[in-house]
């Protein structure tokens, strides 16, 4: 009887109670009893890009399994916050499914219609019809700026910090590309940005000289030093620190160039890496057809060998 009522579980019941039995102090695993929800975020940051390679290669099994670790890590954080009462898996469920109904008027129709009050059914298909992709961000902007009233409220109440900044919504813990681009967003909804891409092309050009400035810095100060010119006592000046910010103004120019094309910082980051790492691949096995190790190749035997990789990713797109 008892393997029939386990038969009767759904996966998820099933999941939910072989986390329980992991986190159990008694019986469970001491590696998972330990763990915290501080200590799980650096794994579930490195689930989520985990997923997002499985998808890349487009192995469906593959992505199945990532995506079956990634919740994984919300049950995870879900029954350690059960174990002090603060919520559970099924308030989690509750919480997204709420607010996907609230934040998708359009699409989740009054439930007072049927019964002849507010919108018709017929009037909420039409209004669906007719939004754009600007009236459904704008639509979301004002749904969200209202649960932000409704979150200040809830902190005043309980004498909590209350977020000031339209930034402060920003998780300072996101990947570094993403990080900026979603700061650049959230400025640009409250017009402080550049008008067009024209602009930002010229920031990049000017950070870039920058950083060109720095460099040229640290070289006149070598020759100084080699020629005598400055004591050898001296040494050379560290402005490393400073040539490590001129890259990252440079890089944040960047990913502002990306977002005024209308393009995803980390993905064009992501394909371009993608297309470095699957051309150098190809220079490895040109090498080892002609007999020839890299390491033993010079730089311009090794740059040829990168030239005909190119031109055949050329002619296999074209």
């Amino acid at each position: 009887m008892q393997n029939a009522n386990k038969a009767k579980l759904s996966e998820t019941q099933r999941l939910l109670d072989i986390m329980a039995q992991l986190r159990d102090p008694q019986s469970g695993c001491p590696w998972d009893v330990k763990q915290t929800m501080e200590s799980l975020t650096r794994y579930t940051i490195e689930e989520a890009y985990e997923v997002a390679d499985a998808i890349a290669t487009g192995d469906m099994h593959d992505i199945k399994d990532e995506l079956g670790d990634l919740l994984f890590q919300v049950v995870f954080y879900a029954q350690i916050a059960s174990e002090s009462r603060a919520f559970s898996f099924d308030d989690v469920a509750k919480s997204i499914s709420d607010k996907l109904v609230r934040r998708h008027p359009h699409v989740f129709a009054n439930p007072l219609a049927s019964e002849g009050a507010g919108d018709t059914n017929e009037n909420l298909t039409l209004q669906r019809s007719q939004l754009n992709d600007s009236a459904l961000n704008a639509q979301w902007d004002a749904i969200k700026a209202q649960e932000k009233q409704l979150k200040k409220q809830r902190l005043k109440q309980g004498n909590e910090a209350i977020e000031n900044s339209i930034l402060d919504n920003v998780p300072k813990g996101m990947p570094a590309l993403m990080y900026a681009q979603k700061l650049q967003k959230v400025c640009a909804k409250v017009g402080f940005d550049w008008p067009d891409a024209a602009p930002v092309i010229e920031k990049v050009r000017e950070e870039v000289e920058e950083i060109q400035q720095e460099l040229d810095f640290k070289q006149r100060a070598q020759g100084a030093l080699n020629t005598g010119v400055a004591p050898l006592n001296s040494g050379v000046p560290d402005n490393q620190q400073a040539i490590e910010e001129e890259i990252g103004d440079a890089l944040f120019a960047m990913v502002n160039l990306a977002r005024h094309c209308k393009v995803d910082a980390d993905t064009a980051l992501r394909n371009a890496s993608n297309k470095f790492a699957n051309r150098f691949k190809g220079i490895e096995r040109l090498a080892a057809e002609q007999g020839d190790k890299l390491d033993a190749l010079t730089l311009d035997e090794m740059e040829a060998l990168w030239q005909q990789v190119k031109q055949s990713s050329s002619s296999n797109i074209e």
